[in-house]
């Protein structure tokens, strides 16, 4: 005679699976550029290249409530240098990761934008002006002018994802099932000049 427990188990397990594909399916579809780097420029000063750049984020409502919940969110700017012409296993002349965070603090009901791993930042009225913030890259320093071999050409490649694994435990399993919580911009390059 059969032991009923496994059959519970079976029927368990594909309940949750079932219930995890539910919510995922639920889940809003994400727009095509969940996060954009809009502007960016490039220039050399005083032998050192430096990127500014402007990047709009399109925050999603789960994320949006979080954040107005008290709830801080990463944002990592991953910035490398490359050749132009790199193997995908090459290295990098600069690989940088940039973490900033954005909280909502309710008791003086401003949004503060600030550089991890600190903790206090700039403080902003609305939300709006503090994402606007969060999203300014100013004169960032690269790499020298010299470390470029001359016969090479070079390019900057930036990406900006929301950190997952930054929410508060009870919200990254839920984050990782839902398409809503996986923002990101693609690749972004621009040729540095010379």
């Amino acid at each position: 005679m059969r032991s009923p427990r496994p059959i519970r188990l079976r029927i368990s397990l594909q309940f949750g699976i079932a219930l995890c594909l539910a919510v995922a399916l639920a889940s809003p579809i994400l727009a095509e550029d969940d996060f954009d780097v809009r502007q960016a420029q490039i220039r050399l000063v005083d032998g050192v290249y430096r990127l500014s750049a402007q990047i709009d984020f399109n925050l999603s409502d789960n994320a949006l409530e979080a954040l107005g919940n008290g709830v801080p969110l990463t944002i990592v700017t991953h910035i490398q240098v490359r050749r132009t012409e790199a193997w995908m296993w090459e290295d990098s002349l600069l690989d940088l990761q940039i973490r900033n965070a954005i909280r909502y603090k309710p008791l003086s009901e401003n949004y503060e934008v600030y550089r991890l791993p600190g903790s206090t930042g700039r403080s902003f009225v609305t939300r709006e002006a503090a994402i606007r913030a969060l999203g300014e890259l100013n004169d960032l320093q690269l790499v020298d002018q010299k470390d470029l071999d001359p016969d090479e050409d070079y390019e900057v490649q930036l990406k900006v994802f929301l950190d997952i694994e930054q929410l508060p435990l009870p919200l990254r399993p839920l984050a990782y099932l839902m398409p809503s919580w996986k923002l990101a911009s693609g690749w972004t390059k621009w040729p540095i000049t010379r």
